[in-house]
């Protein structure tokens, strides 16, 4: 088998974050898809990816313990992608979340209002494919992949330090 060190694998991951973030500010703002809630919720293990593994290269702490969690943040990733990936099959019934808007800068009943009038995206509608998938199926197989690779990882931490 292969051997990976450490540091090689963290920066893979940060690469592959930092590309999934940028693929999705470009599908939504440039492309003109807009994301449901689940959507934006899939976006959060990316950037705490991105953000521990900095924090990490700059510190030089634990990089075992870093593993550990970014294995949680993409556990929680796959487990919330297969969750929108039944829901556009129509294995599961949309849950509140897939309703819920922005009311934090809700001043005045009007923008209430005009909120209420607008049609949110629905996390059963996949309004962007690449190659017939769409981005949670995407989704699905990169989480599963980081996980395989975190814990091949952790599994050979001591021989693989440096």
């Amino acid at each position: 088998m292969f051997n990976l060190k450490v540091e090689f694998c963290l920066k893979l991951i940060f690469i592959i974050s930092f590309v999934a973030i940028i693929s999705a500010y470009f599908i939504e703002y440039a492309l003109g898809h807009q994301p449901c809630n689940l959507c934006l919720i899939e976006r959060i293990p990316y950037g705490l990816s991105l953000f521990l593994i900095i924090i990490n290269f700059i510190l030089k702490k634990n990089d075992k313990f870093i593993i550990i969690l970014l294995t949680l943040i993409f556990i929680f990733s796959f487990l919330i992608s297969i969750y929108h990936f039944g829901i556009e099959q129509g294995f599961f019934q949309e849950s509140t979340v897939c309703g819920l808007s922005n009311t934090t800068n809700i001043i005045s009943k009007d923008e209430l209002l005009k909120i209420l009038n607008e049609k949110p995206v629905s996390c059963r509608d996949v309004t962007f494919r690449i190659f017939g998938l769409s981005l949670t199926t995407i989704n699905i197989g990169i989480s599963l992949l980081i996980i395989i690779l975190l814990i091949k990882i952790y599994k050979t931490y001591e021989k693989n330090k440096y």
